[in-house]
This record gives C-alpha cells, sequence and structure tokens, in this order.
C-alpha cells in the first residue's frame, strides 16, 4: 500500500510539472532548414522545458509572414525581418507586435547570380533579369540596395516569380539572378547542380545597406501579461544558438528528426553559413547577442525612408525593445 501510494504522488508530481509547462507557440520565417536548427536543438535539449515552456514550432512562407501571425495574437511569438515590422507598423499603427531580440545582426538580404550569366557585382545588373518573389525579406530592401548603389531600377527587368521557382529560373538560366536570403538561395542552387564557383553572392550588407535582419517578434499584449515567460523564451533561444554554433551536426540533428527529407549535410552547411555571416560578428561577440545598437537601428529607419514613405512619424522604440533581454545581452561563447 505504502508502496502504490509513493508511486501514486510521484505520477501525481510529474503530471503536474506537465501541466505547469505554458504552451508557446512559435512562428517561423520559412521552412525547416539549417537557420531552423538552433530552435530546435533548444527544445531537445530542454532549454524551453527548462523556462517552463512547451513550444511547437510551425514553419512560414517568407519574412514578411510571421508578423501578422503575431499581430493579431494567433501566435504569441514569431521569427519576421524588423524592417518589414517597421512598415507593418507604420500601416498598422497600435498593433501588438513588438522586436524583442535580434537574431540576424547581419541581415542575409542578398542578390544571387550566375558568373556565367554576367552577374557578379551591383552594376551587373542592369539590362539583365532579376527573378524576385513579392513576399521575399530580400526583396522588400532592394530598392534600398539600389539606391545606395547608384542603380538605375528602369533598366533592371524584375520578373515576379514564386518560391519554388526562384532556384531553379536561376538555375535553368531563364533569369540571371535572384533576390533571397544569402544561405538559402547559395545552397538551393549547388542542390540543383549549379556549379558553386559559377554562384555569385552579392550581400547587401556589403554593399552599403545598413539594416538589420530578422528578430524575435512578440505579441505585446502576451508580453505585457507574461514578461518572465518571453524572457524565459529568448534565454532557451539564445542557448539554443550557443548549442548550434558549439555543436552544428547535433543541432542540424534535431532538425532533420522534424525534416526527415532534408539533406542533413547541405542543412548543416546552412547553418554554418548563418552561424559565420549573420549571428556571430564582431558587434555580438563584442556586445553580446540578441540586443541592437541605437545608432545603427535609428541610420536603419533613415535607410528605410529612402525607398518608403512614412504615413507615420517613425519611432525606434515601437519596433524594438530590451526589456526582456538581460543587460548586455546573451554571450555566445
Amino acid at each position: 500500500m505504502f508502496h502504490r501510494a509513493i508511486l501514486a504522488a510521484v505520477g501525481l508530481l510529474a503530471a503536474t510539472a506537465a501541466r505547469a509547462e505554458t504552451d508557446m507557440p512559435f512562428a517561423l520565417d520559412w521552412k525547416f532548414e539549417g537557420p531552423a536548427a538552433p530552435y530546435f536543438a533548444a527544445i531537445d535539449n530542454g532549454h524551453f522545458a527548462d523556462a517552463g515552456l512547451a513550444v511547437e514550432i510551425t514553419a512560414g512562407q517568407g519574412s514578411l509572414d510571421a508578423i501578422p501571425k503575431v499581430a493579431t495574437g494567433a501566435f504569441p511569438v514569431g521569427f519576421a525581418d524588423i524592417n518589414s515590422l517597421v512598415k507593418f507598423l507604420d500601416q498598422n499603427p497600435g498593433a501588438p507586435v513588438i522586436a524583442v531580440m535580434m537574431i540576424y545582426d547581419k541581415p542575409p538580404f542578398a542578390v544571387i547570380g550566375r558568373k556565367s550569366l554576367g552577374v557578379e557585382t551591383p552594376a551587373d545588373l542592369a539590362g539583365k533579369v532579376l527573378g524576385a518573389p513579392p513576399p521575399d525579406g530580400a526583396w522588400a530592401q532592394f530598392p534600398i540596395f539600389a539606391a545606395e548603389n547608384g542603380l538605375d531600377m528602369a533598366t533592371i527587368t524584375v520578373e515576379p516569380v514564386g518560391f519554388p521557382t526562384r532556384e531553379p529560373m536561376l538555375a535553368e538560366g531563364k533569369v540571371a539572378s535572384i533576390t533571397g536570403f544569402s544561405f538559402s538561395s547559395y545552397l538551393n542552387l549547388v542542390r540543383l547542380g549549379v556549379p558553386e564557383d559559377d554562384i555569385s553572392t552579392i550581400l547587401m550588407a556589403d554593399y552599403g545597406v545598413d539594416l538589420y535582419g530578422n528578430a524575435i517578434i512578440v505579441n505585446t499584449d502576451f508580453a505585457a501579461a507574461n514578461p518572465e515567460l518571453v524572457k524565459g523564451f529568448l534565454a532557451a533561444v539564445a542557448a539554443g544558438w550557443k548549442d548550434a554554433i558549439a555543436d552544428p551536426a547535433a543541432a542540424t540533428a534535431s532538425l532533420v528528426e522534424r525534416n526527415p527529407a532534408a539533406d542533413a549535410e547541405l542543412e548543416q552547411r546552412r547553418l554554418q553559413l548563418s552561424i559565420d555571416d549573420n549571428v556571430v560578428t564582431d558587434w555580438t561577440k563584442a556586445n553580446g547577442f540578441g540586443d541592437v545598437d541605437d545608432a545603427r537601428l535609428a541610420n536603419s529607419i533613415e535607410q528605410i525612408k529612402l525607398t518608403y514613405e512614412f504615413t507615420n512619424a517613425p519611432d525606434a522604440g515601437l519596433y524594438f525593445t530590451d526589456a526582456y533581454l538581460p543587460e548586455g545581452g546573451f554571450p555566445l561563447e
């Protein structure tokens, strides 16, 4: 009897602990590819559970996809391009959504071309066809890239393409270049058989675009009611990225478990590209991971003004807050 009573008590405690975890659905920007691996690592390594969270990750359909999902409260947290968030909040003043943790300190916005089709530098885009999916985060920043590099948009033929057809069209030579995230489009072309030495990656951040990239966004009503849960979520995300940086293969294994059709070697390369080019930067090594530089954020808003006419006066405080981050961000090493 005593033994059964202990077992019953243990079972009750376990059930209570399981119930104590708060569901926090997380809306990704894109498919389950390499750069999503740190979030699955955070699940598998217990970081979300340690924060009292049960996190289910949902794939997205582009950099803009998660913003309305979070703004409407369908998801409490998401992953989205902060520049698109700036425009969304200008067009939807008072919408309950804000960025709380910068992930891509150096954004992956890029123009990807083929050298054999004559595209290696920004100036080479003149007189050629550029394939661009309308909801693409990189395409959204292209006018700034064009302005910073003195490109005449009238000399570039822009072909609206779908995400599934973007890289195949470049591989087949139907367009000379495309917009996309550097790590995604580059390796998609490799997978399609395009020789790596024929691929040119023009990273917009290397050509005058001073914008930030994707960030964790939250529903502000949810965050105000659950500040500790949001802090715990961000700490778990940082721990997942730290795990992925230390052991990319293990993080990729967590990803492939959710996407068995994925090519593990390819996705590990994609993860490593995002780590090296977008996450572990000189700034994050010196200042911590997750926060932003106020002067740079202000300058990025000025760059957005080059090609976007604000209806309301822009205010950086509406777009990003460090209220849920530790002082100095999270160390990545």
